[in-house]
């Protein structure tokens, strides 16, 4: 089994990356151990965006009457579990379906390099067989970091794979960690009407997004009924007892809360074990795979992307780093006609899919200033805007950071109703280095919430319209 590019996982990289490289012309293959799509699409990305629409859609019905409509209904927990299993299921469905157009051979089993340009694959059977390729990309992912005070045990510690994937839904959930996986499983667990409280280890939630973003989150988490303790840290977990029984050390002092399960969301390990990294000499620093810009390890003909590799662990990253390297492969075997353009690290979006959604990319006004930037801030609440009134989500605002020397748009910061559509128009903006002056004079449809970026940079620029 020999091939021009051989991939090692099926992510959201690793199945890009196969496709790029396909349509180039190499003959592909793609080695996969459990299912196609990857954590993304199997327990990651998707499959939480369906459970958070079905809070949604609960939350809705609570709040019926707001909207001139009387209705009523409670949550069917395992019917929303299966709903998103089936949507998951669906999407892993639909990379099958690529990997045959494109015609990408799928080798199932587990991957390990075992000399320059040889895969070792073991199936489930625990059958061996040997895969040859003059490129072999790494694609293998992640997985929920560990901690010695949380040890996951599947049932009463538990990870974000088995937080999607509950038999029955639990009374009380502590949630330690509040990036983006513990704040969407805290909203969700909590519209179900699970008792959610999230532990933060750092002063604030979210500790990532602007400050201002912070705040704003944890008030409305609050106002629904979340207790939050940040600056907080997670001792010792006790499962001896009925649920679980945790020590928290806070600064008013040792606090000792109870669930009936807790979530560990402290971030995530990259999957470099067992991949012949060490056999191979290829070097890794804090837990992973150094590579140049173009994606390529130590070692020659051998590359890394996605989680395994330094960026941003985000699935959009992911992919495009994967497009990326399979181009500049191209380039070097001549079959791509220039030289594919690095990933701008600084202009990538995130994305935080609870109630309110967060999204931002750039500089927060704190990082800009910090790298000496004299700035202009325009914040615009969404309580002024139409859309967001007619919606029934007045909650949270569009904050934007401008260079005020040459009108650079150096980040945007948004927090409420559908920002997480709205993002790209920054990310595009940035792109083509636009400034304050071509998005006035570009026409933001109305009633939209994207015509609130334009309200914010109003703002900043002191021309606002509608504050």
């Amino acid at each position: 089994m020999a091939y021009d590019v051989v991939v090692i996982g099926s992510g959201p990289g690793g199945y890009v990356a196969a496709i790029r490289a396909s349509q180039l012309g190499f003959k592909t293959a793609i080695i996969e151990k459990e299912s196609l799509g990857g954590i993304c699409l199997n327990w990651g990305c998707i499959p939480t965006k369906a459970l958070l629409k079905s809070a949604q859609v609960n939350e809705y019905i609570k709040h019926a009457r707001d909207f001139g409509i009387e209705a009523s209904g409670k949550p069917d927990f395992p019917a929303v579990i299966k709903r998103s299993r089936g949507v998951a299921d669906k999407m892993s469905r639909g990379v099958q379906f690529l990997m045959k157009k494109n015609k990408i051979d799928v080798v199932m089993g587990v991957g390990k390099i075992t000399g320059k340009g040889k895969i070792e694959v073991t199936g489930t059977d625990g059958k061996k067989q040997t895969v040859e390729a003059k490129h072999i990309i790494l694609a293998t992912g992640a997985r929920s970091r560990e901690l010695p005070s949380m040890k996951i045990d599947g049932k009463k510690i538990i990870g974000y794979r088995e937080a999607m994937n509950l038999p029955s839904q639990p009374k009380s959930l502590i949630v330690v960690g509040s990036g983006a996986i513990g704040v969407e499983f805290g909203y969700f667990y909590n519209s179900m009407g699970t008792k959610v409280t999230i532990v933060e280890f750092l002063p604030r939630v979210v500790p990532v997004e602007d400050e201002e973003i912070s705040k704003e989150l944890e008030k409305n988490l609050k106002k629904q009924g979340i207790d939050i303790m940040t600056s907080s840290e997670v001792t010792s977990v006790d499962t001896s007892v009925n649920g679980v029984k945790a020590k928290i050390k806070t600064p008013d002092g040792e606090k000792i809360l109870e669930a009936d399960i807790l979530l560990s969301a402290v971030g995530i390990s990259a999957n470099i074990e067992g991949i012949g990294l060490e056999e191979m000499g290829i070097k890794t620093d804090k837990g992973r795979i150094l590579v140049d810009k173009y994606y390529q390890t130590n070692i020659p003909g051998i590359y890394a992307i996605g989680d395994c590799a330094p960026g941003q662990a985000l699935a959009h990253v992911a992919s495009k780093e994967g497009i990326i390297c399979a181009e500049a492969i191209g380039f070097n075997e001549k079959k791509f006609n220039h030289k594919p353009e690095p990933l701008d690290y600084n202009n990538v979006p995130g994305c935080t899919y609870c109630v309110p959604e967060i999204a931002s990319v750039g500089y927060t006004e704190k990082q800009a200033r910090d790298a000496g930037y004299e700035v202009k801030v325009g914040k615009f609440p969404l309580s002024a805007s139409g859309k967001a009134s007619a919606a029934g989500h007045l909650e949270g605002f569009i904050k934007v950071v401008f260079d005020a020397k040459y009108g650079e748009w150096l980040g945007t910061h948004m927090i409420g109703y559908n920002v997480t559509e709205i993002i790209i128009e920054t990310v595009v903006g940035r792109k083509l280095e636009t400034t304050y002056h071509e998005v006035l004079n570009s026409i933001h449809p109305h009633p939209t919430i994207s015509e609130s970026v334009k309200d914010a940079i109003e703002v900043a620029y002191g021309e606002a319209i509608h504050l």
